[in-house]
């Protein structure tokens, strides 16, 4: 993984949850990109990506999560964000239309039990 970002993965039963750690841009976006999509099988349902500890995004990483969001509902599962109230990358987030978009919530423990 590239030295801006680091990807902690978790599995709950059929969801599978991602928490990214520092910076998104274009520098290492299709890295996370393909590390996100290996998290995801024929059997999962869902896929929670937890921007909490996030610091920055740029296009690159809105542009990824747009594809990302397209292609789980392509092969019936979903993607759920997770992102804090009041942080720049919420902002950032909400300026480029992904708010409304993909189902956002403010803590994994809420994406997950709306996925129940």
């Amino acid at each position: 993984m590239s030295l801006l970002a680091r990807v902690v993965e978790e599995q709950r039963e059929d969801i599978s949850i991602a928490a990214i750690e520092g910076e998104v841009d274009a520098s290492n976006v299709q890295e996370l990109g393909e590390r996100l999509r290996t998290l995801l099988t024929n059997r999962s349902t869902a896929l929670i990506v937890d921007l909490t500890e996030t610091t920055y995004l740029d296009s690159a990483g809105i542009n990824m999560l747009f594809e990302l969001a397209g292609e789980l509902t392509d092969r019936q599962q979903r993607l759920q964000l997770v992102v804090p109230a009041a942080t720049p990358v919420l902002r950032m987030l909400t300026i480029a239309g992904l708010i409304g978009a993909i189902t956002t919530h403010e803590t994994q423990d809420a994406a997950l039990a709306a996925l129940s």
